[in-house]
């Protein structure tokens, strides 16, 4: 029953919260960590992230992504291809050096200071997505851009990881060549299930079930970002191709309104809200100004390359601001790197609560950037 009452206080403080964030006009993610940070035990100590919680987290980000890729639009995806390669590029190989360099002039450790680089260089673009279609920008330009580029910058950051873990280990070479065939492999099964899916979809047409396309929806998508993490991957990345794929369907926007009804009203609140729960602020005491300029530092590494590739890919500086903004979010997926560096022995406890208020803090403001953006430049 613990469990049960736990996540009725959760599902209380996200309404809550979401009331509160429309009456000040601000995106509702934003209240929703808000009030993650006033529940945690650190605070008010009312909820205690659980199992159970944990797992309707991991289910309300993969719903998230999914509906991103059931509104994503394939063929500005294709056509911003390019552009996004160049941001994921950018917001992978700027965090790494920066970040590496700073943390070593302070005294950390070679391996920490190139830990600290790679827990950067991740974006998470669920807080951003969020975001974006609050305010119907999901579908631009700028926002195919921020998509495609959060897919390839995780895959980078995940690859980054999986070698330095491995050299970190004492890992062979052929076990990271073994792992990168395997990611491979994964993307050529995508490009499958890609193609394949709008002659399965008649099949699934003639089920006799009731809601066949939403439940067929959810278990290939479910499927998908099982066999991502199976592959050391974010199961995200999954999530997000099957709902690329399903958008191909006739009946894809049936299945977009019951899937948003089905994460909106649990999953995907409970997501926001636990994302914050893990805040410790010892470090923000004891650090305050390596708190700060760490917090900056996440800030403008993602910023700056992002917005130099929109403009030189010839967008207006609207959209290259909009682009800036939308890679600086980090949130789950920084978060599960700087976990796995704390059970891998990587960093201390001390520095893995650095981490986590750093990540917390980029992630807070990433919202109030983006419509900060969004309100100035929107036309």
């Amino acid at each position: 029953m613990n469990d049960i009452l736990q996540l009725t206080i959760v599902l209380i403080a996200s309404l809550i919260a979401t009331l509160a964030s429309r009456r000040l006009k601000i995106p509702a993610v934003i209240g929703q960590m808000l009030v993650g940070i006033l529940i945690a035990p650190s605070v008010l100590g009312l909820v205690h992230s659980g199992h159970v919680l944990e797992v309707m987290s991991e289910i309300g980000v993969i719903l998230l992504m999914f509906l991103a890729g059931l509104e994503s639009d394939l063929t500005v995806l294709k056509k911003n291809f390019k552009a996004s390669m160049l941001v994921a590029i950018g917001g992978v190989i700027v965090p790494l050096i920066v970040f590496g360099l700073v943390a070593f002039s302070f005294g950390y450790g070679m391996s920490t200071s190139f830990f600290y680089g790679i827990v950067f260089a991740a974006t998470s673009v669920s807080i951003t997505v969020e975001v974006l279609q609050e305010y119907g920008k999901l579908s631009t330009r700028a926002g195919s851009i921020i998509l495609g580029a959060a897919v390839v910058d995780d895959i980078l950051a995940v690859l980054i990881l999986s070698i330095f873990t491995s050299f970190k280990n004492g890992g062979s070479g052929t076990h990271l060549f073994f792992q990168f065939l395997l990611e491979l492999l994964f993307f050529a099964f995508l490009f499958v299930v890609h193609k394949l899916i709008p002659r399965f979809w008649k099949f699934v047409q003639k089920l006799p079930i009731a809601n066949k396309n939403t439940i067929v929806a959810l278990i290939i998508c479910l499927g998908l970002s099982l066999l991502a993490d199976s592959v050391g991957m974010s199961a995200v990345i999954g999530s997000f191709f099957a709902g690329l794929a399903i958008s191909q369907t006739e009946v894809s926007h049936k299945i977009e309104e019951y899937t948003s009804a089905i994460g909106y009203v649990i999953f995907i609140p409970v997501f926001f809200v636990l994302i914050a729960i893990s805040v410790q602020f010892d470090s923000l005491i004891h650090h305050p100004w390596i708190i700060l300029l760490f917090t900056l530092l996440a800030i403008l590494t993602k910023f700056i390359p992002a917005y130099f590739v929109g403009k030189s890919n010839k967008l207006s500086t609207g959209e290259s601001m909009l682009i800036g903004t939308g890679m600086i979010s980090r949130g789950e997926m920084a978060l599960i790197v700087a976990q796995i560096g704390l059970t891998s022995a990587i960093i201390t406890d001390e520095v893995y609560s650095e981490l986590v208020i750093v990540i917390i803090l980029a992630t807070v403001l990433a919202p109030f950037l983006i419509k900060l953006v969004l309100k100035k430049y929107d036309n």
